[in-house]
Formats: structure tokens, sequence, C-alpha cells
């Protein structure tokens, strides 16, 4: 798979910080592909997510998406286009009254004739299952239906990329488990590019590849089950690891030889009863 999104050294301050937010990133993100992004706060996660789609652009170094340098201000309305943003607090990002009208919003920004407006609106509720609520008020909504009804304005706008930056944070754990839920489903029926924000572990187990962020560098990268087995240097970065993973680190540690990258509870128990037999 080619890259749709390339970081080359990275760097980027905020004006009142005295140090960098980024430190020389380097990143290639692959079409189709899902990849998370866990870090403490201050980890400079949401930063990289930002330069994404050009809300931020390099102090130095270059951003690429699908091909295009974000710090060209002639395209930045086809950088956005391509890469579409979801953020922490939905109640932030709904501008109607109605359901469909919110969904309606970001295509109608972008000049989209309204025969295709309808047709775009309608497949994306049904994408984020939110079809039947489509005249509902968003405010008499649930935190997660919200969040959904965000993710359809942007599905709506038909990019390649939906980066989402903390979409769960301010969700119970039903309304996120309905948009990581949602999410995955774009990447693995859609082939959308996912971007996921995230400081919760859990989040991060179906995704194809897991970035750790912390101080703004890259400390590790790989598939969940090998970020998740070195367990030690993510709890160096004061980031829990899943329960499956944590078992088995402490039975090894008292004489057991069990595999630590099992991320599945069912395999976990499984490798543990062999262990035992």
């Amino acid at each position: 798979m080619s890259a749709i999104i390339e970081f080359k050294d990275v760097h980027f301050k905020y004006p009142e910080d005295e140090l960098e937010s980024l430190c020389g990133i380097t990143l290639a993100i692959e079409e189709g592909s899902f990849v998370a992004v866990l870090g403490h706060n201050g980890s400079g996660k949401s930063t990289l997510a930002k330069h994404m789609n050009a809300i931020l652009t390099p102090t130095s170094g270059q951003v690429l998406v699908n091909g295009l340098d974000t710090a060209d201000e002639n395209r930045l309305l086809d950088v956005r286009r391509t890469v579409g943003m979801v953020f922490q607090n939905p109640d932030n990002q709904i501008v109607a009254n109605v359901v469909e009208d919110d969904v309606a919003f970001a295509p109608e920004n972008l000049g989209i004739p309204s025969g295709q407006i309808r047709d775009r609106v309608d497949r994306a509720l049904q994408i984020v299952g939110m079809y039947e609520l489509r005249q509902h008020a968003p405010h008499l909504l649930s935190g997660g239906q919200k969040q959904r009804v965000a993710i359809a304005g942007v599905i709506a706008m038909e990019p390649k990329v939906i980066v989402l930056d903390e979409p769960t944070a301010m969700l119970d754990p039903q309304g996120r488990a309905e948009v990581i839920s949602t999410v995955t489903r774009l990447c693995r029926e859609k082939g959308m590019t996912v971007v996921l924000i995230t400081h919760h572990m859990e989040e991060c187990i179906g995704a194809d590849r897991l970035l750790v962020m912390s101080n703004g560098s890259l400390v590790d990268d790989g598939t969940p089950a090998q970020v998740f087995s070195r367990v030690e240097e993510m709890e160096a970065e004061g980031l829990a690891v899943p329960e499956t993973v944590r078992l088995a680190y402490d039975l090894n540690r008292r004489g057991f030889s069990l595999p630590i990258d099992t991320l599945d509870v069912s395999a976990c128990a499984d490798n543990i009863l062999k262990e035992i037999r």
C-alpha cells in the first residue's frame, strides 16, 4: 500500500511554549490502514493529529497529504477534502437543529451540488447507524449518538482519511464502544484510512498499527500486540497494557512461560490452561 500521509522530520513549537511539541517526527501512514496513536496528556498526539489536515503546519520539516504539501495555502482546501477531522466534544461540531441538516453542512460548504448532497447525507447516516434518527434534534441524542452524527458529517465530505482526536474522551462506556465500532467498520468495510488519537489503551487493540507518543517524540511503533508486549516500556510512559498482557507478564515473573503478546481473552485463557497442564 502507498502512503496517504507522510511526516518528514517535522518539528513544531507553539509560540507561547519554550519546548517543541513535535520533535523531528518522521512517519508514513498507509492508505486503507487503521492507525491508533496513544500517549499521555501533553505527549504531542493531538498536535500530530492537527498537522494531518493543516490545522497546524510545521515549524520545520514537511507534511504531505496524498502528495500535497500542507504548508501550501493554495492546496489547503484539497488537503481538507482529503483528511476529515473529528474532535473530542461533539457539541462543538453540531451546527444545525436537525441531524440530517447537520450532516449536510460540510458538503454544502464544499460547494457540492444539492442533488449529490442528499445522497451523501443518507449514505453517511446509514454507515454510522443513525439514518432512522435523521430528523431528530441533535441536542436530544446521547453523547455516542452525537459523535456518530459528527462522524457522518465528515463521511459526507467523502475524505480518503478520517482523523479522530480523542473522540471518546467525553463519552460513557457505551458511547465509546459505539464510536470505536463505527470507525473500525469505516476502515474494514469502506476502506477508509483511520487515525485514532486516544489515551485509552483498549481502543487501540483492533488497530493495524499502534504509535506511542511521548514528549513530542515517537517512542514506539508496531502492531498493538508488539507494542503492548513491551510492558516495562509502556509503564515507564505511564500507560497501561491490556489485562491479558498484564496477567501473562505477572505470571511469567512467577515462573510461567506464557506469550505476553496475546490480546484476546479466550486465547489468553487457553495459553494459561496449556501451561498448567
